[in-house]
């Protein structure tokens, strides 16, 4: 049976596909009394835009080579080496994180899918951001053939109401309630055969 804690919380995990995308979160998401940290902020250049917006930032690497040349190049602002999976050594740094940025190149494609979730929420529920934004082709391609069941959930608390109105934790009628379109993509029939997939 699952943790029921690791449900409960409450960060807000945006995936992006590309620096581009990655950046473009920056004014919309971080705030005047922020304090950010970029894990995985190789030379700091995304570090150098998130200091524009928050109240402190600070970039690390697993790297001591992309820490010692995002200090060279960027002397005022703050950059350390931390392994991303240290979640020890993130605590140790005694920033009241509220934005975590994650640039993992060794975890943005598919056989890094299952460590970066592990990861995200490994810091959803220790570090406890209100806000996670990731960059990767390969999360925000799976969040966006995901749907969540339209029951109850700790998250949502109500029913969808998707077939009238069901009292909370109630499904609707079968023959009322369309599938959420992930499902329905999932749940069409193979040509010449009568079972689902």
């Amino acid at each position: 049976m699952a943790n029921d804690l690791q449900f409960k919380a409450m960060t807000r995990i945006i995936a992006t596909r590309g620096v581009k995308e990655y950046r473009e979160t920056i004014p919309a998401v971080v705030r005047p009394d922020d304090h950010v940290l970029e894990v995985g902020c190789e030379w700091g250049t995304t570090t150098a835009v998130l200091a524009r917006y928050a109240a402190h930032v600070i970039g690390t690497d697993i790297s001591p080579k992309c820490v010692g040349r995002a200090r060279t190049m960027r002397p005022g602002l703050d950059f350390r080496v931390l392994d991303a999976f240290d979640v020890r050594s993130v605590l140790d740094l005694g920033l009241p994180i509220t934005k975590v940025y994650m640039d993992l190149s060794g975890l943005s494609g598919y056989r890094g899918l299952l460590d970066l979730i592990a990861l995200i929420q490994t810091y959803a529920g220790i570090v406890r951001p209100d806000t996670v934004v990731v960059k990767s082709g390969a999360l925000k391609h799976f969040a966006q053939c995901c749907s969540p069941w339209p029951g109850a959930t700790p998250l949502i608390g109500k029913v969808a109401q998707v077939g009238g109105s069901q009292p909370d934790g109630e499904l609707p009628p079968l023959d009322d309630a369309p599938l959420p379109p992930a499902v329905g993509r999932i749940a069409k029939k193979r040509p010449g055969s009568d079972r689902g997939f």
